[in-house]
């Protein structure tokens, strides 16, 4: 290289530099903004005693929400067109979407166990032949404890199929 083609790589560093720290602090103020959100998600919900595992998902999803806006702002900030960015994004969960459509329904149906709660950690269960103690409820399987092993049963089958609830 030569000693114009090093000068001018420099000067173009330099005065990308302003633009750098500029996206880097809106990267950072969206991060922190985010979780600061979370934890006002999770002071609000334990006040109003929301279901532990309910409130876990909600301040997850607010904070990767308020994070993912941030990227795309802090992008915008660099000089990335985020246009593109935003429509490929959508492009790509669309496509997402139809790969992981069972995993997307046992995450919807654990999520609407755990808000209308037909049944609660302890309850014993029979459900699709199985019968046994819920131990757990996540947001892909809610596990049973049957005699002497574990069961993990995925939540669309427990929204889906009829369950017997006998409460303990």
């Amino acid at each position: 290289m030569t000693r114009e083609a090093w000068h001018e790589l420099v000067l173009r560093i330099w005065l990308f530099m302003p633009k750098l720290a500029a996206g880097l602090l809106v990267l950072l103020l969206f991060w922190l903004a985010a979780s600061l959100l979370a934890r006002f998600i999770n002071r609000v919900g334990a006040r109003a005693r929301v279901n532990s595992d309910v409130l876990s998902l909600m301040s997850w999803t607010a904070k990767i929400t308020v994070f993912t806006f941030g990227a795309v702002t802090a992008c915008a900030t660099l000089g990335i067109d985020v246009g593109a960015l935003v429509a490929g994004l959508g492009l790509t969960g669309f496509a997402i979407g139809f790969a992981v459509k069972d995993i997307i329904s046992n995450l919807l149906a654990g999520i609407l166990i755990l808000v209308y709660e037909p049944f609660r950690r302890g309850d014993h269960v029979a459900v699709a032949g199985l019968e046994g103690t819920v131990t757990a409820i996540d947001f892909r399987y809610t596990t049973l404890k049957l005699e002497d092993k574990l069961v993990l049963v995925p939540n669309a089958n427990l929204f889906t199929k009829e369950i017997v609830v006998k409460r303990l």
